[in-house]
């Protein structure tokens, strides 16, 4: 049995994700579970059926509150913000499973409000499991990290986002990985001018992983 923060002795032996997705809300793998409302999982476009292949999974960092609250992976503003990028490259939305690293929502108060706040290497590495069974059970073309917590899950602390992004990389045992910003990033961007900027650059990467999967 695994000691510590992980989660593995909480993964059950069947993997499908109907399966997983229902096992996950047991996981106190780490202490995230604690605060959280519930654990949200991966999922391809809510409401499809599933019966697509998946070609791409694109992976963030953690649930917001509105993903918290609503039980599914990027529903918030950054989630609509891909969707509607996505459409412009011409990606089908359904074609595309979306997860994250760690699968609670970390916060801090704020006032009323429950603000983000960037999860530890501990609570990542903890989390890892459920990521490596997303993957062995949908089997994607394509890995596409958002932002630099999902691209160092997947590829190690020294990875910059910055210096990497857009570039294919190949790793042992995982289909070819690309990594680029998370939408929430664009969001955050304090003019307008900056903020039309990154979401260019991000619709340019998008183009390239619509070359590659098309």
């Amino acid at each position: 049995m695994a000691t510590g923060l992980n989660a593995e002795r909480y993964l059950p032996d069947k993997r499908t994700l109907p399966v997983l997705q229902k096992a996950v809300q047991n996981c106190h793998g780490c202490d995230l579970y604690r605060n959280a409302t519930q654990a949200v999982f991966g999922e391809l476009e809510a409401g499809s059926e599933g019966n697509r292949p998946v070609a791409v999974m694109m992976i963030g960092e953690q649930p917001g509150d509105k993903e918290d609250i609503e039980g599914h992976p990027f529903v918030g503003p950054a989630g609509k913000l891909l969707d509607e990028c996505l459409q412009q490259v011409g990606i089908d939305r359904r074609e595309v499973y979306v997860t994250n690293a760690v699968k609670h929502f970390k916060w801090e108060p704020r006032g009323k409000r429950r603000i983000h706040k960037k999860p530890s290497v501990q609570e990542i590495k903890a989390c890892r499991p459920w990521l490596d069974a997303e993957l062995e059970a949908i089997r994607p073309r394509l890995i596409v990290c958002l932002g630099a917590t999902a691209a160092q899950a997947i590829l190690g602390s020294a990875f910059k986002v910055t210096q990497e992004r857009g570039k294919i990389i190949t790793k042992a045992g995982l289909p070819p990985i690309t990594a680029t910003v998370h939408p929430s990033a664009i969001l955050r961007t304090k003019t307008d001018e900056d903020r039309h900027r990154e979401k260019r650059a991000f619709i340019a990467d998008l183009k390239k992983i619509a070359a590659l999967i098309a």
